[in-house]
C-alpha cells in the first residue's frame, strides 16, 4: 500500500529513525487542500495596484471577491496546487482555528510578478495564529509570520500587535539573526528591536524547485523548518490586549498574495501534544 504524501514526509524529512510515531498517530494528518478547489478556504483582497499616486485609492475588493482570480486551482508538476497570481495584494485563509499542530506544505515559485515588486525578491508568506479582522493597518490578520520571499524563507516577522521572544545576535549591518545559543530577545513591532528577525541558516532550494515547509507550534513555542531544516525557533508567543501582552497560541493559517506569483500544494496539518524527538534547539 502506497502511504499518503504526509505520512511518507514525517519519515524522510522529519524525523530520525528513532523518533518513530504509533500509525495512529500518524493517521491523525488532515489535509487542508482538496485538489479541486478551494472549499474550507476564504480570500480577501485589498484594492487592485495604481502606479498614479495622485489617484484616490479605490475601496479594497474585500471577503471572497476575487474578479482576477488571484486565487484559483491548477495542475502544476502533474498535481494540483493552490495559485497565487500575486497580482494583487491579500491573503487566502483557512475557515478553521488551529492549536497545537504541525502543518506542512511545498511551495515553489512561479515567473510572474506584478507592481509594485517587479524586479524585487518574489514574496508570499505563511501567517499562522490569525486573529482579528481582515483589512488592518497591514492589510493582513494579526499573525505570526513564516516569511516565504527568494532567499528569506524562515525569518520571522510580527503581524500587528503580536510579541515573541527569540534567541538572537546582531549581525555586521545591525540585523537581529536567530541564533540558538543567542540571548532571548523580545521582538515587537514600534520598539528598538523591531518586529522582525533573520532566518539561520538559509535552506531554501533554487527558484523553480518545490520546497517543504513545516510549522510546529505547542504551546507559545513555533519551531519554522525549511526542507528539514530548523532556521528559526519562537517562544513566548502573545499579543496586546486591551494593552497588556496575553498568550496567543491559536488562530487561523494565511497565504499572501504579495506581488509574486507561487503555487502551493500537500497542506495538511496534525494535531500534537509535544515537538518530535528530532526537534532540537
Amino acid at each position: 500500500m502506497k502511504l499518503p504524501w504526509f505520512i511518507m514526509g514525517l519519515y524522510l524529512c522529519t524525523l530520525t529513525p528513532g523518533s518513530a510515531q504509533s500509525a495512529r498517530q500518524q493517521a491523525g494528518w488532515q489535509s487542508l487542500f482538496n485538489g479541486r478547489n478551494l472549499s474550507g478556504w476564504e480570500t480577501y483582497l485589498d484594492s487592485p495596484y495604481t502606479a498614479d499616486k495622485q489617484a484616490t485609492k479605490p475601496a479594497p475588493l474585500g471577503l471572497n471577491n476575487d474578479p482576477r482570480h488571484v486565487f484559483s486551482v491548477v495542475t502544476v508538476d502533474g498535481k494540483p496546487a493552490i495559485r497565487v497570481s500575486g497580482e494583487t495584494y491579500g491573503g487566502i485563509n483557512t475557515l478553521t482555528d488551529f492549536e497545537n499542530y504541525h502543518l506542512r506544505l511545498e511551495f515553489k515559485w512561479g515567473t510572474l510578478q506584478w507592481p509594485p515588486k517587479l524586479g524585487q525578491p518574489r514574496d508570499s508568506g505563511l501567517l499562522y495564529h490569525s486573529v482579528g479582522n481582515h483589512g488592518t493597518s497591514m492589510l493582513w490578520m494579526e499573525s505570526f509570520e513564516f516569511q516565504i520571499q527568494e532567499g528569506d524563507c524562515g525569518d520571522y516577522w510580527g503581524v500587528m500587535d503580536v510579541l515573541t521572544d527569540i534567541r538572537a545576535r546582531k549581525n555586521d549591518k545591525g540585523k537581529y539573526v536567530y541564533q540558538p545559543d543567542g540571548e532571548s530577545i523580545t521582538f515587537q513591532d514600534k520598539t528598538n528591536n523591531g518586529r522582525t528577525c533573520i532566518k539561520n541558516p538559509n535552506a531554501e532550494k533554487p527558484s523553480g524547485q518545490w520546497n517543504v515547509v513545516d510549522l510546529y507550534c505547542v504551546g507559545d513555542t513555533c519551531v519554522h523548518v525549511m526542507n528539514g531544516t530548523i532556521n528559526m525557533v519562537l517562544t513566548n508567543t502573545r499579543h496586546l490586549v486591551g494593552g497588556q501582552a496575553v498568550p496567543l497560541t491559536r488562530g487561523k493559517v494565511q497565504l499572501q498574495s504579495e506581488g509574486a506569483e507561487v503555487f502551493y500544494r500537500n497542506i495538511g496539518v496534525q494535531q500534537i501534544t509535544q515537538l518530535p524527538a528530532s526537534i532540537r534547539f
